[in-house]
């Protein structure tokens, strides 16, 4: 699944361990959802969004989801 948090890291000057640690989940985490190898939990995908204060649809691209 992609993602747009690099790009929300790069623009607040956040490493992957900053944001690891504010969301409560090691650095492999967010490095691994950033390169799409591992898909957020619902969890953790509403606490990433809301450290950056969006939602989970504006930090995470659904368009490949299939329902």
């Amino acid at each position: 699944m992609k993602t747009s948090i690099p790009a929300l890291r790069k623009a607040r000057k956040l490493s992957q361990q900053e944001l690891a640690d504010a969301v409560g989940v090691t650095r492999q985490t967010i490095t691994s959802i950033e390169v799409g190898k591992y898909t957020a939990s619902l969890e953790l995908a509403y606490k990433i969004a809301h450290y950056f204060g969006l939602t989970i649809e504006e930090v995470f691209d659904f368009s490949q989801v299939e329902v």
